[in-house]
């Protein structure tokens, strides 16, 4: 692969040469591959169809993620979608019970997506270091977040300029077969970074009771900026943390 060091912008193939645009710049490729007719039909490339259906399956499943929990995707790394696609290719590969090609997200190991970052360089694990409790009730359907009293200088890790900030947490349920899903969410006060104690946070989400689905509980960090009295999302979010706290499987 090669790099376009010049100012010509050139997008499209011309010969055997192929011109894109990534989020690396603008590359350059030479065209080639197999024909997609072969590829479809012909027995040596059953393993190739085999994992393009697994890596599509996976595929899905992230964006069906990404899809339910958007209401606390304030903001994410441009990476996260292939970053999400990997971690579900490793759930993918965690199901002992489908044969290769057949495997899938539902008999895989969804526990793996736990602690998973939306955000790389705002990750909630080095932002908010504030003991909780998360707890998900499949009999009930009740998924809560319990955040004793704190001091928020103490046990958050606000970027330069942040006045204040604001938790929201949310229950998922997650139909992966169906490409359903339900969600409920919760957001605290826009509360001020200082060196006084907190109350005690509380937020209960509620999604099916005795889902066979499998269940998340999301937590967002986001931060403002106080100007005049106003609240102003701290450089249009790019500093919110979001990250899957717990995981239930059926």
């Amino acid at each position: 692969m090669a790099r376009q060091r010049g100012p010509l912008k050139v997008q499209g193939t011309l010969g055997d040469i192929n011109f894109y645009k990534s989020q690396d710049g603008y590359l350059i490729r030479e065209k080639g591959g197999v024909n997609g007719k072969r590829i479809k039909q012909d027995p040596v490339f059953q393993r190739t169809r085999e994992n393009g259906m697994e890596f599509g399956r996976a595929a899905r499943a992230g964006k069906l993620l990404r899809m339910a929990i958007r209401p606390l995707l304030l903001h994410a790394d441009n990476r996260v979608v292939s970053r999400l696609h990997q971690q579900m290719m490793g759930v993918l590969h965690a199901d002992l019970s489908s044969a290769r090609g057949l495997r899938n997200v539902v008999d895989g190991d969804v526990g793996l997506l736990t602690d998973f970052e939306f955000n790389i360089r705002s990750p909630l694990g080095s932002t908010f270091f504030a003991p909780y409790i998360g707890t998900i009730d499949r009999v009930t359907g009740v998924i809560t977040l319990e955040v004793p009293a704190y001091v928020p200088t103490e046990m958050i890790m606000t970027p330069d300029g942040a006045t204040h900030y604001k938790i929201i947490s949310g229950g998922a349920e997650l139909d992966f077969v169906n490409r359903a899903f339900v969600v409920d969410t919760s957001e605290s006060a826009v509360l001020p970074w200082n060196g006084l104690p907190t109350v005690a946070l509380s937020h209960s989400h509620q999604v099916t009771a005795v889902s066979t689905h499998p269940l998340f509980l999301v937590l967002c960090l986001a931060f403002y900026q106080e100007v005049n009295g106003e609240m102003y999302a701290l450089q249009n979010g790019v500093f919110n943390s979001s990250a899957v706290l717990k995981v239930s499987k059926v």
